[in-house]
C-alpha cells in the first residue's frame, strides 16, 4: 500500500483521499464453467492491486500506473473504450461506467494512481482484481452503498461491455468474497456465492509458464460461441434447460448427431467440469486430499483433450508436477491458451522440488518458469485511513 500512495504523492503532489485494495485469484476447480452457468471455485491470494483515489470537481480522469511512464487523461463525459498502449486504464474506467449507467450518482472526476504484487500473464485474474480495487475506491470516494455481490457485477460488467472479454463473474466473484483459508464458491446460474473452509496444511504454488496469454485476442470468444452454439441445439429437444451446465451426459449424447465433434467435446468438458466441481465439493468436505488431487488432474485433461484451451507448456507442468513429492493435484488455473499451473501441494513441497520441475521445463521450453508460492488473502475492500 505504501507504494501505491508513494505513486500519487510522486505524481500529483499530495496524499491521496481513498485507498483500496483487491486480491488476485487462483481458480481451484471449474474452467470455463462459469459462463455456462456452471458452478466453480476459486481461492483469493495474498497478492494484489492496490488503488489510491481523490476526486475531483472536473469531469476528467487521470489515471497513473507505478510500472509505466506518463498517465492517461480521459474526459468523462465522452468516455469510450481506449486502444494501444493505454488499454489498460479500461479496466477502472469500464467499472466507472457500469456504475454510473447503474443510475450511482458519481459527479465530477478522479485522480487515480495502482500498484501491483500480481504477475502479469500467470492467469491470477489482475484484471478482475484491478476492477474490484477501482470499485471500492469509488464507493470510498463517491459515497455510495453497495455489497460484494453488486461490486463483483460492476467488474463483470465492465469487463464485458467496456474491456469486450465474455468472461462469466469467477473472477470479480473471488476477489470480492475471498477470504483467508477459505474457498469460494459460487453458483454462476443463480450467483450464489459461499465460503468454505480450506483443508489445512494446504499450499499454493503458481508455476507460470512464462507464455503469455491474451485473452481477448486469443481463442476464448471461440470457446464462448461454440459453448452457446452446443446450447442452443440441446435446448431445442429440452426446453427446460437454464444453461449448457444444466445438461446431463446422456442428454448430451441423445442430441450428438446434431453436433460436430467440436461442439461435442466443448459441452461435455462443461458438463464434467460441473460434475468435477461438485464432486469436489464432497471431498473437501470430508477431508479427503487424494481424491481432491485426482478431480484436479481430471479437469485438467478434460480441458486438453475436450476444451482444447491447454498448450504444450502447460501440459508438460501437469506432468510433471503430479509426480513429484508432496503435491497433491495440478492444473491450469484461469482462462488457458498460456498462463499458469497451480500445483495444491503439502507442506513437504519446498522451492528445492519445485526448481525439479522448472530445470525440466527449461530442458524442453529453452527458459524457465517463474514459480510462486502464495497463500489465500481477503477479499477486496477500502483501506482506511489513508495516510500510510
Amino acid at each position: 500500500m505504501k507504494e501505491v500512495v508513494t505513486c500519487f504523492k510522486e505524481h500529483f503532489g499530495e496524499e491521496p483521499e481513498h485507498l483500496a485494495m483487491a486480491p488476485g485469484r487462483l481458480e481451484f476447480i471449474g474452467n470455463h464453467t462459469d459462463y455456462n452457468g456452471g458452478p466453480v471455485m476459486g481461492v483469493a491470494v495474498d497478492c494484489v492491486i492496490s488503488i489510491a483515489l481523490t476526486r475531483t470537481p472536473e469531469p476528467t480522469a487521470v489515471l497513473v500506473d507505478r510500472k509505466l511512464e506518463g498517465q492517461v487523461v480521459v474526459d468523462l463525459t465522452d468516455l469510450k473504450p481506449l486502444e494501444g498502449n493505454n488499454s489498460w486504464a479500461n479496466y477502472p474506467l469500464g467499472v466507472f461506467n457500469a456504475m454510473r449507467e447503474s443510475g450511482l450518482d458519481m459527479p465530477g472526476g478522479f485522480k487515480m494512481a495502482l500498484a501491483s504484487t500480481l504477475p502479469p500473464g500467470a492467469g491470477m485474474s489482475s484484471s478482475a482484481a484491478f476492477e474490484l480495487a477501482a470499485a471500492y475506491a469509488y464507493k470510498s470516494a463517491f459515497g455510495f452503498d453497495a455489497d460484494r455481490k453488486q461490486m463483483a457485477r460492476f467488474g463483470r460488467k465492465a469487463e464485458n461491455e467496456f474491456v469486450g472479454m465474455p468472461c462469466g463473474i469467477l473472477d470479480q466473484g473471488v476477489s470480492a468474497f475471498g477470504e483467508k483459508d477459505h474457498i469460494v464458491t459460487i453458483d454462476c446460474k443463480t450467483e450464489t456465492f459461499d465460503r468454505v473452509p480450506m483443508p489445512a496444511g494446504v499450499h499454493f504454488w503458481v508455476f507460470n509458464s512464462q507464455k503469455k496469454h491474451a485473452l481477448i485476442d486469443s481463442f476464448y470468444a471461440d470457446r464462448h460461441k461454440e459453448c452457446m452454439e452446443a446450447y442452443d441445439i440441446l435446448k431445442v429437444k429440452y426446453p427446460e434447460l437454464e444453461c449448457l451446465a444444466d445438461a446431463s451426459l446422456l442428454q448430451l449424447d441423445s442430441v450428438s448427431g446434431q453436433m460436430s465433434e467440436i461442439l461435442l467435446k466443448r459441452a461435455r468438458h462443461v458438463i464434467t467440469e460441473s460434475m468435477r466441481v461438485h464432486e469436489m465439493a464432497s471431498a473437501l468436505q470430508d477431508g479427503d486430499l487424494e481424491r481432491m488431487g485426482n478431480l484436479l488432474i481430471a479437469s485438467h485433461e478434460s480441458s486438453r483433450h475436450d476444451f482444447e484451451n491447454s498448450c504444450d507448456e502447460l501440459d508438460f507442468l501437469v506432468d510433471e508436477l503430479k509426480n513429484l513429492p508432496g503435491v497433491h493435484g495440478a492444473r491450469l488455473t484461469g482462462g488457458g491458451f498460456g498462463g499458469a499451473v497451480m500445483a495444491v501441494t503439502d507442506g513437504t513441497f519446498s522451492e528445492a522440488i519445485a526448481e525439479e520441475a522448472c530445470a525440466r521445463y527449461n530442458e524442453r521450453f529453452g527458459h524457465s518458469p517463474k514459480v510462486f508460492h502464495t497463500r489465500t488473502g481477503e477479499g477486496a475492500h477500502i483501506v482506511a485511513p489513508a495516510g500510510v
